[in-house]
């Protein structure tokens, strides 16, 4: 039984990993594609192998989110482009590299990507979908959202904005009927161990997961509007503490009066003690 069309879905580093898993289950789902990456082989490759299966429309986009022309060309499409219903916010890089090993104009990089690109292509397409009352943003944050010690801080600085990013984003476009989630995996079987110099072979396996598998548990919890998604964190009800101890605090974050912990600490100071 076909699909109902469910408009399109722009997918960044889709020509690979979790990207090319993405690309697959949508246009199973109903969804045409514009997928974007810089590896312009495998992604025609990838729309080739998809249009057979499902019959769906695949539009390549050779691009490299960490060039301004470029970047600003996936911009264009998404402002312009009204059959998008989805944007896809899977382009990443990261590294486990201690910072003091590290070289800064790869971390700049990575903050580029991470970070600068996933906020303008967000900033692209979300008007559109305001505009016309409905669209969806996912966008692939990671576990150091929330453990920012496991890798190198620089990249989970990174993955934490994208989480806040979307947490704030559901705040201000829930009632504009514009769906966001941020999905969290943790170890996945993708290039991106290789690429920073760790092969996953080198990881227990216990910790690493099939990208199939994570992608389908991100899609279930779309299917679900879940805000957040941690397809490998078995105890749900963890996440749910994590999140309620957050907003139970945010109400008493700013005041005008100092905690009594410092007060007493300066009136120590004051007495020379």
């Amino acid at each position: 039984m076909a699909q109902a069309h469910r408009g399109t879905a722009l997918i960044t580093g889709a020509s690979s990993g979790i990207g090319a898993v993405y690309a697959e289950r949508l246009a199973q789902r109903g969804y045409d594609l514009i997928l974007v990456a810089r590896n312009r082989d495998r992604l025609t490759a990838l729309a080739q192998r998809i249009t057979n299966e499902t019959q769906r429309s695949v539009e390549i986009v050779g691009a490299d989110l960490n060039d301004r022309a470029d970047l600003a060309t996936v911009e264009a499409i998404l402002k312009r482009d009204a059959s998008i219903t989805l944007l896809v916010n899977n382009a990443g890089v990261g590294t486990h590299t201690p910072l003091l090993e590290s070289d800064v104009d790869a971390m700049t990089r990575l903050i580029g990507l991470n970070v600068t690109a996933l906020t303008r292509l967000t900033y692209a397409a979300v008007p559109g979908f305001v505009a016309r009352g409905a669209g969806a943003v996912i966008n692939v944050s990671s576990i150091v959202a929330i453990s920012p010690e496991t890798l190198n801080g620089v990249y989970g600085g990174s993955k934490a904005f994208v989480l806040a990013f979307s947490q704030s984003l559901h705040h201000e476009l829930a009632d504009k009927g514009i769906q966001v989630q941020a999905v969290l995996p943790g170890a996945t079987a993708t290039d991106f161990w290789e690429t920073g110099g760790l092969p996953i072979e080198h990881l227990p396996k216990e910790i690493v997961m099939s990208a199939q598998d994570l992608v389908d548990a991100a899609l279930t919890g779309f299917e679900r509007h879940e805000l957040v998604t941690i397809p490998s964190l078995h105890a749900g009800e963890e996440w749910e503490a994590f999140d309620t101890a957050r907003r139970t605090m945010a109400p008493h974050l700013s005041s005008s009066t100092l905690a009594s912990r410092y007060v007493t600490a300066q009136q120590d100071t004051s007495c020379g003690m």
